[in-house]
């Protein structure tokens, strides 16, 4: 089960904390992509003293994974928080048309000393950063119009420093995923293992699925009851691990014996869920 005693690669991490340090003088502002349906959980607690006060902007992406109106909320409290937000998708391509305007708005008084400087029409250098598998080289390959930036469906691909240039006027450098080498904080180390930032191979994945139902019947029980079809009473009559079971049951995941094949119910549930095929599901709100 992820809790506290998760750890993910310290020296890794390490490194490229000294890497963000030593780059960031170069970049004019810095790109954060956050997971649309885990901000919180998916931000590095310590990123704003590793931004050294760069000008930035945060990016939900994937949000075509999580639901519309929490991500309206999250939008909103970033920006109370005096931060730039835009929801995108990477792989759908929306609100990717966004960036630039907001990166120039958000740039306005250095573009201004740019053109009295004589300087107008400059490129502008941004460092895209965020946790492995929140879709940093995908960003790229989208506003690159190529596939210079390396992408697999796995955390922790990007390993070292590229500078790419795209056609919107902004020159990117990918840097590795940045995350803490521990969580203390349980629901920080599940989410991110729900949603995929933490290799499966690493954790317990049927317990890991059976959290997910419990995560799942507080937060969209409606989904859960459609896509597996639950009754209300099998949500309040049942514990997690049995409305697991019973879910296992519904598919027909059965092995001799009559017993539920536990691994690929469980397999099933987190592909499903981090697919969207249950539907657009956010895990955490923004406190009020």
């Amino acid at each position: 089960m992820p809790s506290q005693t998760i750890q993910w690669f310290p020296g890794h991490m390490a490194k490229t904390r000294r890497q963000m340090a030593e780059y960031l003088p170069e970049v004019d502002i810095v790109l954060e992509l956050l997971d649309a349906r885990i901000p919180l959980s998916s931000r590095n607690p310590d990123i704003k003293d590793m931004l050294q006060n760069k000008p930035s902007l945060i990016l939900l992406n994937k949000s075509s994974l999580a639901d519309q109106a929490s991500t309206a909320k999250w939008v909103k409290h970033f920006a109370k928080e005096g931060i730039m937000c835009l929801a995108i998708d990477c792989m759908t391509g929306d609100g990717l048309d966004r960036i630039f305007p907001v990166v120039c708005d958000i740039l306005a008084e250095k573009l201004e000393r740019y053109r009295q400087k004589g300087m107008a029409g400059r490129r502008l250098k941004a460092m895209v950063v965020g946790i492995p598998n929140v879709g940093k080289s995908s960003l790229i390959n989208r506003l690159s119009g190529a596939k210079k930036a390396k992408v697999e469906d796995r955390p922790g691909v990007t390993v070292a420093r590229q500078w790419i240039s795209t056609s919107i006027g902004l020159d990117l450098l990918d840097m590795p995923g940045v995350l803490w080498p521990r969580f203390e904080n349980q629901i920080v180390g599940q989410n991110l293992a729900m949603t995929g930032a933490i290799r499966d191979r690493i954790l317990d994945v049927e317990e890991l699925a059976v959290l997910l139902v419990g995560r799942l019947r507080e937060c969209a029980p409606a989904l859960l009851c459609e896509r597996y079809k639950l009754s209300e009473s099998d949500l309040t009559n049942t514990d997690d691990y049995d409305l697991f079971i019973l879910i296992g049951k519904k598919r027909g995941f059965l092995v001799r014996g009559g017993e539920i094949n536990e691994l690929r119910t469980a397999e099933m549930l987190l592909d499903e869920f981090r697919g969207a095929a249950i539907g657009r599901i956010t895990l955490e709100l923004p406190t009020e």
